[in-house]
Formats: structure tokens, sequence, C-alpha cells
């Protein structure tokens, strides 16, 4: 059953969000000082998301690829993607893309700004839309309504979404990370997509110290076809 923050979980993401200085920031500033994108884009949880994703494509014989939050570029070294966009708000994890597989002339890799994209020629399109450990870090509700409108919108026949599906605040050392119901939103907001699959992760856990995930997969398809 559904369940919605209670008040004080509401007033902690509203403080969270006051001195949060914005998503965007936290991970330009991140990779900047040489972070990278995090526990699950490396090791087994790497390799589990990368080992789900290659099957699903090949079972669909999916041709092209378009992914928002693309990170350092560590978990797509673990992908066989025909051809592939990858999208950041970070130019350093741009840079970092460019720099591990900027020669790969099947990937090309663009800089993200929900609040400066407007695709109405479609230029930004391609069978599946991947959304990896990126949701539970949209902490402002602005950035979060953007992005996930503009991935169904740049997704053609399907998405897969690896994220949390609740809404809480994060933990207490984590004013980076909100969780939020997202397949609540799809089905206000996207009627032309339903839910063919939920994956539980291999490795579930709280997400700290690199053991396992709080994050499942969820594949979509698209009920209706241009």
């Amino acid at each position: 059953m559904e369940t919605k923050p209670s008040f004080l979980g509401l007033l902690t993401i509203k403080l969270r969000q006051i001195l949060f200085p914005g998503s965007k920031e936290f991970w330009e500033s991140r990779y900047s000082l040489g972070g990278n994108s995090g526990n699950g884009s490396y090791g087994k949880l790497a390799e589990f998301k990368a080992e789900t994703i290659n099957r699903f494509i090949k079972e669909k014989n999916v041709t092209s690829v378009i992914e928002f939050g693309c990170g350092d570029g560590n978990q797509l070294s673990l992908a066989d993607y025909p051809r592939y966009i990858g999208l950041d708000v970070s130019p350093k994890a741009i840079s970092l893309c460019q720099e591990k597989l900027g020669q790969d002339s099947s990937k090309s890799f663009f800089l993200y700004s929900p609040f400066c994209f407007l695709d109405h020629q479609g230029i930004f399109k391609a069978d599946l839309g991947l959304s990896l450990d990126v949701i539970y870090h949209l902490v402002e509700d602005e950035v979060y309504r953007s992005y996930m409108t503009h991935l169904f919108a740049a997704s053609q026949k399907f998405i897969i979404i690896y994220s949390s599906d609740e809404d809480r605040p994060g933990g207490p050392h984590a004013r980076h990370v909100r969780h939020r119901n997202f397949t609540r939103w799809v089905k206000e907001n996207q009627p032309d997509w339903k839910l063919m699959e939920k994956v539980e992760n291999k490795y579930p856990g709280s997400g700290d110290l690199g053991q396992g995930s709080f994050a499942d997969f969820f594949f979509f398809e698209k009920t209706t076809r241009p």
C-alpha cells in the first residue's frame, strides 16, 4: 500500500532542501574533488546492473539507448549498447566520460540542464531510456518533475529505472538523498506507459559502504507507439 510522508518527514525534506546547495552543485563538486558516481556504479552492484540491462537489450532487440544521468562512465564501461547517448548535469562527469569512452563512435555525451532542455524536434530519442541511481538524488521537486518528464519523452519503447520507490528522506548524513514513490508519478502523469516487471536487487541493503542497495529495477513499456 502506498504511503505518504508524515508531517515530520515532510518538514525534514523541506529543511534539507533549504540547506542543500542543489543536486547539480553537489555532483559537480563531488566529481571535481575526485569523487565518483558512488558504490552503486562499482563492484558487484555495477556488475548486477550491467548483466540485467544487457540481457534486456538483447532480448528486446533494443538498438539505441539514452541515459539521463550517465555519471563518471564506469557503469557504462560494462554496458553492451548498440548506440548510446549519455546526459549529465555535471560538466566534470561529462569530461570523465569523454576521457574514458570518447574514442567509441557509438557513444555521445551531452551536458543536461533540466530547465534548459526543450526537445520539440525529437533530437534526443532512443528505443530505451535509462535512469540508474538518479531519482533518489533529485532533492528539488522542480528538478524531479522536469527530469521525469524528459526521461519519458525521450524514450520510444522502453524505460528502465533503478531506484527506491517510496516517499521518505535519506539518512541523517545524506542531504543529497530523497527517496520518492516514482511509480505513483508515472501512473498519474504517463498513462501511455505500463510497468512490465520489477526485479528486486540481487544485493539488497541500505546502500552504506557498498554492501548493498535499496534500489530495485523497474521495467516500463510504452503502450502506444508513434
